[in-house]
């Protein structure tokens, strides 16, 4: 590949040394520039008035500002200047200056909360000597409503001992304790987790002639709700009515959330209903804190079903809950609950609001069957809701990518008719979008419209397509949009970079991403993990491990760390070679850096270990796993398992099967005898094991095997546990969760269980006597439309088909004339011949038995 620097004379010079645009202060020797007026729609010059209040002078020249009518006092100018003010203290000499010129500001909620969040988050700003001194210099005063907002920022900040402080000290700046005061500081205190100092000061109220009013109990009532001492909080409730104060909505709402956070859901619910018979009207806080609360105490499902239980007695509060509940059901990725809950949602005229609809929706790209998807969309679109950009870019790219390209163009088309596509960064996604389903012609097609449309390229749009032609080995393609990248006056980066590296690499063209490599610091861009785990693992995969060691030395003296990554890659090649003591002194070295290996480390260490008949170290090897953080997947288990019985390991195969089995009722003894079976046998001694009939090897490892096949941590990730199929035989599908069950993943990884043990065993029997195909049958007859649809009882599917199977008939009769010849040829073996022979073909006949019912299959 051409060299970077010999295309970049085709391209325009770049700037390397960027120059830094500072802000030339408007005071220069002490002297004040005037600003550009405030009126109309000139901008505020926030660093103008920044200097202004950092000066000794501020409050004249504020006053200055003002008569010269370059300012508007108005909400908006003033919650601007707060929030654009680097210095705490600044804030609150405008505060306060404002207050001086028009007192009406101190009721303006949206000007004080935008204060006390810059005094948080920016200060803590203390009451000192200097500070009272300053304010009083200036013919102003500390009034009850700043020290209210100052206290409230050294409640947040955690400043509980001194919020005490200043309290015991108001008298100094001529101001009398007030029930006001004392909320502000049990709030503060309270809320810097120091409940015994606000129960003291609520102690003190009466000695100041303070009495507690509504909002003191509810302070007090959230404070003891956050620790989870609800019966405190209860008899806090009837002291605050036994004087005159009846609990209102915030109370109720306190309540909910901290029965909530004990897990006492039943009483969450009961205030509610308390609620209702006291004519108190839930407000949206309530519903939310009940529907969060509620998903917060219970598991998911059990949480939807009691929420949907409740609605549907409180229909006053359906409109308020609906838009929370989709939120939480999104939250938790319950794309099935989520589109029942739509659809029955849709036909009462129900409209979620924008958020909550495109939250909704991505759960459901992700989680639910892309048909049903649009349909629910579609619904909803024709009533009026949009999607938003990021939500039409996920349904686009998810259509693509399973070739579902008729509605991804159609959605597309939607998404430039309602004008998201116009910007240089929806251009980007979309290309993005492209580039990750492999569809480079459409990516290089908007690539073209952008220009057709005056927007001009970025370097990420760049990026975006040399890595999109690089992933799928178009190196040329790649090529040919950095010398785009270059003409447009761009310098190549980091991910300019590793996506040729990674190109070039793909492409077996290592030497030339090497030459790529050593390009990059010419163009003074520094490589990181990324691009040097590329070429390792590059260098492993043709053998060249001793460069692959001296470039993670070339590495590591740059300050980059390896990682898992680059340490895997080496592991693995020292594997391949037969150099397992170098991989176990790589992998001694991963565990000294704080590295955790992972299942493609220990899965080439066992490998090797068993191909070099070391099965000790292999076992060790595995038992180690779990002890380190990283759980066997089922390649690994399998590889050991199959090293072993391919060496004739039988008895540390069967005790490696079964400790990683879950349980299943006992072991592989004579007690065993609901065990699956598979029609067969070896011998009287063996009559209670799983039977194998005509499978070869020893019956136990075979099954143990099979049965690995049920273990959730291997196979089942997504399907909830109680849907999964056991050894049992039966499919634990609840009434009315049928489409849950067929459209989501459980559907698919049972049919990867069967397919598992189809694989071991192909006459494998359940506890219930099913076989494979049986399963696989209930669940069609389950799952399709037919009248069994919904219907997922394993044995009564076997009743139905085995009274209606005449062809099925006909061949058991075959069968029977087979098993009565083998029955006479059993009574005229040699009397010394074994029982464990004459058992071997009585269970061979049982063999022939299950082929002949089940033809299809076994023939």
């Amino acid at each position: 590949m051409r060299r970077l620097s010999s295309l970049a004379h085709r391209s325009k010079p770049s700037l390397h040394n960027l120059t830094e645009v500072l802000y030339r202060s408007q005071f220069k020797n002490n002297t004040l520039a005037s600003p550009s007026s405030s009126r109309g729609n000139s901008p505020i010059n926030h660093h103008y008035f920044s200097q202004i209040i950092s000066r000794n002078d501020w409050f004249f020249l504020l006053n200055h500002e003002l008569k010269a009518k370059r300012v508007i006092l108005n909400p908006q100018f003033v919650i601007s200047l707060l929030q654009n003010q680097e210095n705490p203290l600044s804030c609150l000499r405008f505060y306060i200056w404002v207050l001086n010129i028009d007192p009406l500001f101190a009721k303006n909620q949206s000007v004080k909360s935008v204060l006390a969040t810059a005094l948080y988050r920016k200060g803590p700003v203390l009451l000192s000597v200097e500070l009272v001194k300053d304010i009083m210099n200036s013919g102003l005063s500390v009034t009850d409503d700043l020290l209210c907002i100052l206290i409230g920022s050294w409640g947040r900040l955690g400043l509980a001992k001194y919020c005490s402080e200043i309290f015991g000290q108001i008298s100094f700046l001529g101001i009398n304790p007030s029930t006001r005061l004392y909320n502000a500081v049990i709030d503060a205190l309270i809320k810097s987790n120091s409940l015994d100092l606000a129960y003291l000061k609520f102690q003190q109220m009466s000695a100041d002639n303070c009495k507690p009013d509504r909002f003191t109990y509810n302070i007090l009532v959230h404070g003891v709700c956050r620790i989870g001492v609800m019966d405190e909080a209860l008899r806090l409730v009837k002291q605050m009515e036994t004087f005159g104060y009846l609990p209102n909505v915030y109370t109720y709402t306190i309540l909910i959330d901290g029965f909530c956070n004990v897990k006492r859901v039943d009483d969450a619910f009961r205030l509610v209903e308390t609620m209702k018979k006291r004519n108190v009207l839930p407000n949206e806080a309530t519903v939310r804190s009940l529907i969060h609360g509620v998903f917060r105490s219970v598991a998911p499902r059990k949480a939807f079903e009691l929420l949907i239980m409740f609605l549907e007695k409180e229909p006053m509060m359906q409109k308020l809950a609906c838009d929370t509940l989709l939120f939480c059901l999104s939250h938790n990725c319950m794309a099935r609950e989520v589109a029942l809950f739509m659809k029955k949602l849709s036909g009462r005229g129900y409209m979620p609001d924008h958020s909550t609809f495109n939250h909704t929706m991505t759960c459901l790209i992700k989680g639910l069957n892309l048909d049903e998807t649009c349909q629910i969309l579609d619904t909803f679109s024709e009533r009026g809701l949009k999607l938003g950009f990021n939500t039409y870019i996920a349904l686009i790219q998810a259509l693509y990518s399973v070739g579902k390209c008729v509605e991804g163009d159609r959605y597309l088309d939607l998404m430039t008719k309602d004008g998201l596509l116009s910007t240089v960064f929806s251009y980007n996604m979309l290309i993005d979008c492209f580039c990750k389903a492999g569809m480079m012609e459409k990516a290089r097609k908007t690539f073209g419209e952008m220009s057709l449309r005056g927007v001009a390229p970025t370097l990420v749009t760049f990026n975006t397509l040399i890595d999109g032609h690089c992933k799928i080995g178009q190196v040329h393609k790649a090529r040919e949009f950095l010398v785009m990248l270059l003409e447009s006056g761009f310098d190549p980066d980091i991910f300019s970079f590793s996506s040729l590296i990674d190109g070039l690499c793909r492409a077996q063209m290592i030497e030339d991403a090497f030459d790529c490599f050593a390009e990059m610091f010419q163009w003074h861009v520094t490589p990181n993990g990324v691009t040097y785990n590329t070429l390792i693992r590059s260098l492993c995969l043709i053998g060249d491990v001793a460069r692959a060691m001296k470039l993670v030395r070339k590495m590591q003296a740059t300050g980059i760390s390896a990682d898992v990554f680059s340490f895997n890659a080496l592991v693995q090649s020292f594997c391949r070679m037969k150099k397992i003591e170098k991989a176990e002194k790589l992998f001694d070295t991963m565990l000294t850096l704080g590295l955790h290996p992972d299942n493609y480390t220990y899965g080439a260490l066992i490998k090797a270990l068993c191909e070099s008949e070391r099965f000790d170290e292999a076992i060790g090897m595995f038992h180690s796993m779990e002890a380190k953080g990283c759980i066997p997947d089922s390649y690994t288990c399998n590889l050991l398992l199959e090293s072993l019985l391919r060496k004739g390991c039988l008895e540390e195969a069967r005790g490696k099967a079964y400790d990683d089995l879950p349980e299943t009722g006992g072991g592989l003894g004579k007690a065993d005898e609901d065990l699956p079976q598979t029609g067969g046998g070896l011998g009287k001694a063996d009559e209670d094991l799983p039977q194998t009939g005509g499978v070869a090897g020893d019956p136990a490892q075979i099954v143990a095997k099979a049965l690995l096949c049920f273990n959730d941590k291997y196979i089942y990730s997504s399907c909830e546990e109680s849907y999964r199929l056991t050894a049992s035989g039966n499919l634990g599908v609840p009434f009315g969760y049928t489409d849950e069950y067929c459209k989501g993943p459980c559907l698919s990884e049972t049919h990867l269980v069967l397919n598992c043990i189809e694989n071991i065993m192909l006459n494998f029997r359940f506890y219930n006597k099913a076989t494979i195909q049986d399963i696989k049958d209930t669940i069609k007859a389950g799952c399709g439309y037919g009248p069994e649809r919904g219907n997922f009882n394993v044995e009564e599917h076997i009743e139905a088909e085995g009274s209606s199977a005449i062809k099925a008939a006909t061949h058991i009769l075959l069968s029977a004339w087979i098993i009565i010849g083998l029955i006479h040829l059993l009574f005229h073996l040699n009397s010394k011949q074994s029982l464990v022979e004459a058992l071997g073909v009585k269970y061979a006949a049982e063999n022939l038995e299950s082929m002949a019912t089940k033809p299809d299959k076994q023939q």
